[in-house]
């Protein structure tokens, strides 16, 4: 007889969702609510379905029977808590299921910077008819910082539109988009290589602040720096300098280290920058995949089997 379980949900569900989860474990207690009435629910729950960006802090003491959160994000930065990395809990994230959009995101990111729509929409504006400079991808090199799931189909699209692909990896393996593969030590020798520096690395200790003003120094002064990992990867005033100063071309940001981007921020003038809400991985078909990525998880949970994308807590990833 499988025991019962009491699922929490922090968001909505579809009834073609909820109903996938509940033919998964019968007998499960499913509840869905808003973050702001999980304590209301928290003391009976056994499984947490909530998103990396929410703070556990207060729920945590609350939660006797908790023995799994599942984040629908990739992120769990706000998850990741003392009483939580010390705990039995097991952690689980929904990488794997971001690749598809953030990869396009990225491609249009490099289009948009390579054909110079931003001046061309400027001149639309203006109703003026005004070339302007154009250039190719096509021969450039990308550098993917940080090659995992996103990273790979960002090297896939990018091998298709004819670039010359190179990255990062902890582990080197080999990959058929990947023209070559360096260490996480080797990065300098990526960026100084490279016409678009992507980087999709997740935050941890080491990768905060990563990038200083010598790495963007490291870069050519005609390449692009596009970030759609996590803002605090980048110490945000040396970026503002290396573009003031023409270390480097421009950049497209998708996060930044806080956001909402302040309003007095330089960012927001520079003709060099292009700026994203956060929406990189955004998609219809989002919560979607990761509720069938959580429904496999689920299957894996109760038979007692290796479970997917489960956080090394120490680590952060």
């Amino acid at each position: 007889m499988i025991p019962s379980l009491n699922i929490l949900v922090l968001n909505r569900l579809s009834e073609k969702e909820l109903t996938s989860i509940q033919d998964t474990v019968p007998n499960a207690n499913i509840t869905l609510c808003k973050p702001e009435n999980a304590p209301d629910y928290i003391e009976n729950t056994d499984i947490l379905v909530t998103w990396g960006h929410l703070s556990i802090l207060k729920l945590l003491p609350k939660a006797p029977r908790l023995k799994w959160i599942h984040a629908l994000s990739a992120g769990v930065d706000e998850l990741l808590i003392p009483d939580l990395i010390e705990s039995d809990i097991i952690l689980t994230n929904s990488r794997g299921i971001h690749g598809i959009p953030m990869a396009e995101h990225v491609m249009a990111m490099i289009l948009t910077l390579s054909r110079q729509i931003p001046e061309s929409l400027k001149n639309q504006q203006n109703k003026l008819w005004q070339r302007t400079r154009p250039d190719e991808i096509y021969d450039k090199t990308i550098g993917i910082i940080g090659l995992g799931s996103i990273g790979r189909e960002i090297a896939k699209r990018s091998k298709a539109m004819g670039m010359k692909v190179i990255a990062t990896k902890r582990t080197q393996t080999t990959e058929i988009f990947v023209n070559k593969l360096y260490s996480p030590e080797q990065l300098d020798i990526v960026l100084s290589a490279s016409d678009f520096v992507v980087v999709t690395l997740p935050l941890t200790d080491k990768t905060r602040n990563l990038f200083v003003l010598d790495k963007f120094k490291s870069m050519k002064k005609t390449a692009y720096f596009i970030n759609v990992a996590r803002g605090s990867i980048v110490h945000q005033p040396d970026l503002v300098t290396a573009l003031k100063e023409g270390y480097i071309k421009g950049a497209a940001l998708d996060v930044v280290d806080i956001e909402p981007l302040s309003s007095d921020s330089p960012l927001w003038e520079m003709e060099n920058v292009l700026i994203t809400p956060h929406v990189a991985a955004m998609s219809p078909y989002y919560l979607e995949r990761a509720i069938k990525l959580f429904i496999e998880n689920l299957t894996k949970y109760m038979h007692s089997t290796d479970m997917l994308n489960v956080i090394d807590k120490a680590k952060g990833y």
